[in-house]
C-alpha cells in the first residue's frame, strides 16, 4: 500500500507534502487532520482502519515532518490558517470527508465553519472546547519547557500526560520525536499553547453554530484532557451531532491496544458507512512514531 505522494502549492505561500492512499473501489476520499506537532506517520493505524473503504489523504503542516525542509519558517501559523489550508487541500483531492485528530480538531472546525461544499460528514477525535484542570496544567508546563527548549522535559510530559496510556514502545517512538523537532516546531508549539490559554474559547463553539454537515465527535473513556462529557457540549451548537466514546482508553484512540483500535474503527465506519458490514479489523504490529498531539 503505498501512497501518491506530492507537495503542493498553496496559494503562493506554503508547500505542503501528502500523501494519497488511493483506492479503486472506494466511492468518497477522505483527509485526514494531524495534531499538533504530529506527522502523517502519526496515522498509520488509522489509515490501515480506513483503507480500501475509502481513498485516504494525509499531510503535514508547512512547519511539520516533510513539509518544513520546503517552508521557511518565517511567520507562526495560527488556527484559521491551518483551516485555509485545509479547505485548499480538501478542494485539490476532492476530499468528502474529514477526520480529525486532537488539536487538528481546531482547524477543520474553522474550516467546517466555511462550508466547503465537496464535504459531506466529519469526525473531530480527541478534542473538546473545554481547557479543564488537568489540560490547564498540561498546556502551562509544556509552554514553560517548550520556552526554555528542555527538549527532555517536553517528551516526557507528553508521555507523562495525553499520552500516559500508549504502549511502551509507542511511547519510545513518541519520546525520540517529541524531544528532537526544530527549533522552530518549539516556537510553533509554544504560539499554539498561549493561543488556546489567551484566545476566547468560546470560538469553537461559534465556529460549530455555522456548520451544516453531520459530525461525529470521538473522545476515549478515560481521556482526562479532552474528556467525552466536555465534547458533548458541542451538542447545543453542532446541529447534526453525535458522539462515541472509546471505552478503556485515552488520547491516542486507536494507538493505545487491539480493542481499541477495533473499536474506533467500528465508530468510524459506522458514521461514515452505515450499514455496511465489518470485516475484521487490521491492527498495525509493526511500530509506528505517533506524534505530539495537543
Amino acid at each position: 500500500m503505498r501512497p501518491e505522494i506530492a507537495v503542493l502549492d498553496i496559494q503562493g505561500q506554503y508547500r505542503v507534502y501528502t500523501e494519497f492512499y488511493r483506492a479503486d473501489a472506494a466511492e468518497k476520499t477522505i483527509i485526514l487532520v494531524n495534531g499538533s506537532m504530529a506527522t502523517t506517520a502519526s496515522f498509520a493505524q488509522t489509515v490501515k482502519n480506513l483503507h480500501p473503504q475509502f481513498n485516504v489523504v494525509l499531510y503535514d503542516q508547512p512547519y511539520a515532518g516533510k513539509s518544513k525542509a520546503h517552508n521557511r519558517h518565517e511567520k507562526m501559523l495560527t488556527k484559521d490558517v491551518e483551516g485555509q489550508i485545509l479547505l485548499e487541500l480538501i478542494d485539490h483531492f476532492a476530499a468528502e470527508h474529514i477526520l480529525s485528530f486532537s488539536w487538528g480538531g481546531a482547524a477543520t472546525l474553522v474550516a467546517l465553519a466555511q462550508r466547503p461544499r465537496r464535504i459531506e460528514k466529519a469526525v473531530v477525535s480527541s478534542f473538546s472546547p473545554v481547557i479543564n484542570a488537568p489540560m490547564l496544567d498540561y498546556l502551562e508546563r509544556g509552554a514553560g519547557y517548550l520556552g526554555a527548549l528542555d527538549r527532555d522535559r517536553v517528551g516526557h510530559l507528553v508521555n507523562s500526560t495525553i499520552g500516559k496510556h500508549l504502549p511502551s514502545l509507542f511511547k519510545r517512538f513518541n519520546y525520540r520525536h517529541v524531544s528532537n523537532l526544530a527549533e522552530h516546531e518549539y516556537g510553533q508549539m509554544r504560539f499554539h499553547i498561549n493561543d488556546v490559554l489567551t484566545s476566547d474559547r468560546s470560538c469553537y463553539l461559534r465556529a460549530a453554530k455555522k456548520i451544516s454537515v453531520p459530525v461525529l465527535f470521538v473522545n476515549g473513556e478515560w481521556d482526562e484532557y479532552t474528556g467525552a462529557s466536555d465534547a458533548k457540549l458541542f451538542a447545543d451548537h453542532v446541529q447534526h451531532s453525535s458522539f462515541s466514546t472509546v471505552q478503556a482508553t485515552g488520547h491516542f484512540l486507536d494507538m493505545e491496544h487491539k480493542a481499541a483500535c477495533r473499536d474506533t474503527r467500528h465508530a468510524l465506519i459506522g458514521f461514515l458507512k452505515p450499514g455496511q458490514h465489518e470485516t475484521r479489523p487490521r491492527y498495525l504490529h509493526h511500530p509506528v512514531h505517533p506524534a505530539l498531539a495537543l
